[in-house]
Parts: structure tokens; sequence; C-alpha cells
């Protein structure tokens, strides 16, 4: 081996050496030399940055829902977009077939024409009946006017000439109250059968503006720009179980009046959704720079920055014990992408602040009971349970107060480890107590 080599060597076994002197420096766990199976970690004093690692999910900025129209029955579809299709504002997303609308509307339209032209005969005919009626009672009149004169003189004729006047005049005078009586019910009849007619017209153009308003609407347009996402067709499903798989709505399928066909995400409105802890939520601050990865997208990355932050904590679940309250945020995406869907789960990374002079340990070495944290601080060949005070947490290191720099704390609980390696060697111990 040359001197050259030799030399290399040697500078590499250095190398290697500063290395794991460093690792150890800096908080790496150590095993005591007490002879104990507990792994152990130092508390290292020193800069560390705040950086608040988080996942969440990518909610819509707004969602619109295309429903069927009511139609009072039920709608076939026969043109509908599919899922992940781009639209624009007014674009036809949805359209019904509108048959029976249409055998409706020109039904209405019949019955329309119809009763106008009843309407027009039953005028005409109310017409030509009140001249009959105003030519009768005026023959009516001229007779019993007539009558009246005849009786008049009948002083100067004989008695039986006198009373055939009165006779007569009496039957005039009835013939023309007969005739205005009939004329008075005739026109209250024909008035009421005309608002009958004209009732059944206002109904018939009702039915067509109604056929003609469901015929509008049976294109279904989209009001904003964005994303189509088919709703699944629960029609026709009598019984549901736990991972069933419903088809989404398909053209020919056939529906009801003010079902959910499909929603429009809008485009260009997606935020992100994440929860953080207390601690790390006091890190953070409006307008902050954050990395995003979304998990449907795969090595991508996408620049965000943090919203407006939530001033309450979140509602948890009701099983939940943890005394760590939770709080949302929310990130505005600085150029979101068209592949992008509502939904998708993410990872989250926000720059935070950097301490300077921080006491940190690992976080596994940090414990949680009652809502007090606690490390168990090694004493000679025992550890002690001593509290601490966590003022901030990272992904994987812990900055608190109650320590010195250098003490060594473990890195699980002594007294668990202590009962699980005792419950491993227990039934040796009594097979060979019994032996």
């Amino acid at each position: 081996m040359t001197r050259v080599a030799k030399r290399a060597v040697w500078l590499g076994v250095f190398v290697a050496v500063a290395a794991i002197a460093v690792t150890f420096v800096t908080g790496a766990p150590v095993i005591p030399d007490r002879g104990t199976s507990i792994p152990t970690a130092k508390v290292v004093k020193g800069p560390l940055k705040l950086t608040v690692y988080a996942t969440g999910e990518l909610r819509a900025g707004r969602t619109v829902s295309l429903m069927a129209p009511p139609a009072g029955g039920t709608l076939r579809i026969v043109k509908l977009l599919q899922t992940g299709t781009a639209v624009k504002k007014d674009d036809v997303v949805i359209e019904f077939d509108a048959a029976d609308q249409v055998y409706q509307l020109e039904q209405a339209k019949t019955d329309l024409a119809e009763a106008e032209q009843q309407i027009v005969k039953m005028k005409a005919d109310q017409a030509v009946q009140a001249s009959q009626d105003k030519l009768d009672m005026l023959t009516a009149r001229y007779n019993v006017r007539r009558g009246e004169l005849d009786s008049a003189g009948n002083e100067f004729i004989g008695t039986i000439e006198a009373k055939k006047n009165e006779l007569t005049l009496e039957e005039s005078q009835r013939r023309l109250k007969q005739l205005e009586d009939d004329a008075s019910a005739r026109t209250a009849t024909s008035a009421a059968a005309l608002a009958v007619v004209e009732e059944r017209r206002n109904k018939a153009r009702m039915a067509m503006e109604r056929a003609q308003g469901i015929i509008d609407n049976l294109e279904v347009k989209a009001s904003v720009d964005g994303v189509i996402a088919v709703k699944e067709n629960r029609d026709g499903q009598f019984f549901f179980f736990t991972g069933m798989i419903l088809p989404q709505y398909r053209e020919g399928d056939s529906t009801f009046s003010g079902r959910n066909i499909a929603d429009i995400v809008e485009s260009g409105k997606m935020e992100v959704r994440a929860k953080v802890t207390e601690t790390d939520r006091d890190n953070l601050q409006q307008g902050q720079a954050g990395v995003v990865q979304v998990d449907a997208l795969p090595g991508r990355t996408f620049t965000a920055k943090v919203g407006p932050l939530s001033g309450s904590a979140a509602r948890g679940n009701f099983f939940e014990t943890s005394a760590v309250r939770q709080f949302d945020i929310t990130l505005e995406l600085e150029k979101p992408d068209p592949g992008m869907r509502a939904g998708s789960s993410l990872r989250v990374v926000i720059d935070g602040r950097e301490i300077k002079d921080a006491l940190h340990v690992p976080r596994q070495a940090v414990f949680e009971k009652n809502g007090k944290n606690y490390v168990f601080l090694q004493i000679g060949d025992r550890f002690d349970r001593r509290d601490v005070k966590v003022e901030n947490r990272t992904e994987s290191r812990a900055v608190i107060s109650g320590l010195n720099e250098g003490d060594v704390i473990a890195l699980i609980d002594p007294d668990a480890a202590a009962q699980r390696s005792k419950s491993s060697s227990g039934p040796l111990q009594g097979a060979t107590g019994a032996k």
C-alpha cells in the first residue's frame, strides 16, 4: 500500500470518528454504562428551527350543486358531462329528455286555443240572446201599453168587452214580467258559464307556461367556472351496506325532481385546511410561507401562505381524551393546479422562527398524563420522574424548561418497560419453580 493510500484511509477513519462524536454531542440516544436496557438521550442546548408539520386536505372555495328541475315526475338524462371536465360559466352541463314536457306543452296549447274559441262563441251567443231579449221585451211593453189604452175606454163599451180588455192587459203585464225575469236569469247564467270557460283558459295558459318553464330548465348550465364532479346514483337503491360502491349518474339514467346530479367545484379557489396543536399555532403567523405536497399529485410541491388563524379550538372527537387542543388553519395556494381535487389528502411544511439557545430533547422522551408533561431523568442506576414545561415542539424535538444541559433522560417509560420485562419472564419463572 502506498503512502498516499494509507493517508486516505486514516483520513476516512478520522472523519468517521468525528461524525460519531458529533452525533453523540447533539443528543443522539446513548446507552448508559450501568447495564440498563433503557434507551436514553441527552438534553441539548442550541439553535432549533420551529418548523411546523401538519396534514390536511384540499377544500374548494365554493361548490355549486346542480339539481334536477321540478317536473312532477321522472326525468331521463340525455347529456351529462363526466367528472373532471372543466367548464365555463353558462356551459350546458346536464340536459334532460323534453319529450313529456313537449307533449304537455302542446296539450296545454290545444286546451288554451279551445277555451279561447269557446269564449268567443259564448260571447257571440250571449250578444244574440241579449238582442232577442231586448226585442221580446220591447214587444211586451208595446202590448202592455196597447192593453192599457184599450182598458182606458172600458166605460164606453160593454161589460164583456171591458172584461176582455182587462184580461188582455193582465196577460201582457205577466208576459213582460216573465221576460224581464228570464233575461236577468239568463244574463247571470251566461256570465257564470263564461267565467268557467275563462278559468279553463287561464288554467290552460298556466299549464303552457309551466311546461315551457320546465323545458327551459331542462338544460342545466354552469353558474361559475370550475370542474364537474358527478354524484352517486342512489335512485332505485333500497338498501345500503358498508363499503358499497354506487355508480355515478350516466346518460340514459332516470331520476326524480330535486336530485343533486353533479357539483361544480369552482376553479382557482382551492384552499388547504389542516389542524395543528396549540403550541404549533403559536409559532405561526398570517402570511408565512409553506410547502404543500398533495398525495394525488406525487412528486410535486406547491407554495402557499398561511391565512387567518382560528381563535378557537376545533371540535374534537367524542372519544378523544388527549389534553392537547387542535386548531384549524387555512393556507391559500399561490398557483392552484387544474389536477387538484377537493378532498385530496396532503402534507404541509411551514417554516417557523428559529430559537437560538433552546433546551431541546427528542419528542418521544416527553410524556403526558392528565394535562401535565414529564420526563424520566436518570440519576445513577434509576430514573426519576420530573415535571417539565413544553414551550415549543417540532416534528422530532421538544423545547422544554426544567432540566439542565447534558441531563440524561429516558426515551421510553422505565416503569412500563420493567412491567413488560416482568410479564415476559413470569411464565418461565413459574415453570422453573414448579419444576
